[in-house]
């Protein structure tokens, strides 16, 4: 059993010494492995996070860029409705300032033109006034020069009122 005691028993000082080399093992990967891998590790999460956090600060760009667009949109669709309600009733107030400058022409041209149908008439009376009496001055001429009868006297009625006529 000895053989197998010292296969398998444990002696202290082997123990101790194997400690001691995993101990001084695990110092040296600690300053040569660990640390600079975890600085390298930590190196990539900080270079992540600032990827991220940049990520982040785009997008609250983007954002405040957009509503300021929309903002923007908001404005010149207004400005146009403005500009467009303005012109509307520049137009409307241009038209009503054509109807009424062609209501006053219109205005004007009828009074003139009755003015000239009014001249007209009394011209035209006043031509009729100088027929008739002039008729009357030959009817009346004719009467006093010869003797009337009935008959001739109608005869002379008629032809004043043809000569009336014409």
């Amino acid at each position: 059993m000895e053989g197998f005691e010292s296969l398998v028993g444990v002696n202290f000082w082997t123990a101790l010494f194997g400690l001691c080399n995993m101990l001084i093992t695990f110092a040296i990967l600690k300053k040569f492995l660990f640390k600079p891998v975890k600085q390298m590790i930590d190196d990539r999460q900080q270079e992540i996070d600032n990827l991220y956090a940049d990520a982040d600060n785009s997008k609250k760009q983007a954002e405040e860029l957009r509503q300021q667009y929309d903002a923007k949109m908001k404005d010149a669709v207004a400005e146009g409705e403005q500009i467009i309600r303005t012109a509307t009733r520049q137009a409307q107030d241009r038209e009503e300032a054509i109807l009424q400058d062609a209501q006053a022409k219109a205005a004007r041209t009828m009074e003139r033109a009755q003015e000239q149908i009014e001249l007209e008439k009394k011209q035209a009376m006043n031509s009729l006034k100088d027929q008739v009496s002039d008729m009357a001055l030959g009817i009346a001429s004719a009467v006093l020069q010869e003797d009337i009868d009935s008959k001739k006297h109608a005869r002379l009625i008629d032809s004043f009122i043809k000569d009336l006529g014409e």
